[in-house]
């Protein structure tokens, strides 16, 4: 009895494409061999397994063949009589065509999503000092998050029609706060790489990558490096890009390029009225008085205190404030008396 694919890969019969890689890149990092100095018999072979796994569910033809004979029936071929006498395999349209499974190799399907064979050595502090791709930030920002998947392959490698194939895209979150991506910042990002020459010698590179954080930024904004990821023989080195993540803030939330704030007022406060009192993201002091009477959901907006707009400088999103009224647990007789003297 072969292996069930869908159990090593965690995943259901119904697996999509994007369920099948990221259960794919989750295993393959845990398994990985160079991962595993302690267990690396048993790792290999984990490895191998969840790399065949991948290939056969991800490839449609494959995985039809795997879904109705098994490993066995996949490996073994799985032949139809066709006129002449000869072995072809369907597909399940009106052709016929010969079917054989020879598993790829599992490095070469690891490189082809994290741009190289190792791509976690290094990173965060994980790994060896001799990883393909390392790269930490300047201290000051903490780098990548510390995490072996801090670097990840987003798309597969590719070859140009009139060029050497390139490396896959390599991706990592570049975490901002909601300061630095109102007021904007520089980051430093230090990198080491390794360069391959004509005769595929190696020699490692030291970089250190200036990212300019621009006011008014979000979340999911793409910095790409071109070429800036490992050098193999034959393959042009894998672009670098970082992708902007917003850490939450205490006091603020970001709607587009709204900022909103959640004030507390006494009951007191908001039927006879108030001063609200705000500290910006820029370290300005607002005194913004609320002279109405606080109606339930109500929020008052002040303009042009908001997030600036990346791509019309000058312009900025509101500030908006919402207001958690807090009601008094009890009254006496007294105070109820004379709150209904007042309001009747």
């Amino acid at each position: 009895m072969g292996a069930d694919y869908y159990y090593v890969l965690k995943v259901g019969k119904g697996a999509s494409e994007d369920d099948l890689k990221k259960a794919y890149r989750k295993l393959a990092m845990k398994w990985h061999p160079d991962k595993n100095p302690n267990n690396k018999k048993t790792a290999e072979a984990k490895f191998k397994e969840i790399a065949e796994a991948y290939e056969v569910l991800s490839d449609p033809q494959k995985r039809v063949i795997y879904d109705k004979y098994g490993e066995e029936g996949l490996k073994g071929g799985v032949p139809q009589p066709s006129p002449g006498g000869s072995q072809s395999f369907s597909n399940g349209g009106s052709s016929t065509s010969s079917f054989a499974f020879n598993p790829r190799n599992a490095e070469d399907i690891f490189a082809e999503f994290f741009g190289g064979s190792s791509p976690f050595a290094g990173f965060g502090g994980i790994g060896s000092s001799s990883g393909r791709h390392r790269a930490f930030g300047d201290g000051m920002f903490g780098g990548f998050g510390g995490t072996e998947t801090a670097f990840h392959s987003c798309r597969g490698s590719h070859r140009s029609s009139e060029g050497p194939r390139k490396a896959a895209i390599v991706e990592s979150k570049l975490q901002c706060t909601l300061q630095e991506l109102y007021r904007g910042s520089t980051r430093k990002m230090r990198i080491s790489r390794n360069l391959a020459d004509a005769s595929g010698k190696t020699t490692q590179v030291d970089e250190v990558l200036m990212i300019e954080v621009k006011p008014g930024w979000k979340k999911g904004t793409r910095i790409t490096f071109p070429e800036k990821g490992n050098g193999q023989p034959g393959v042009v080195a894998a672009d670098l890009v970082f992708v902007v993540d917003e850490r939450p803030d205490n006091l603020f939330k970001r709607d587009g390029n709204d900022l909103v704030v959640t004030h507390k007022v006494s009951l007191l406060e908001a039927l006879t009225g108030f001063t609200v009192t705000i500290q910006t993201l820029d370290g300005r002091t607002l005194s913004i008085p609320c002279p109405d009477i606080l109606q339930p959901g109500y929020e008052k907006v002040v303009p042009r205190e908001g997030m600036p707009v990346a791509r019309e400088p000058g312009r900025r999103g509101n500030l908006c404030i919402k207001f958690d009224i807090k009601f008094p647990t009890q009254l006496t007789d007294d105070q109820k008396a004379g709150l209904k003297k007042f309001l009747m």
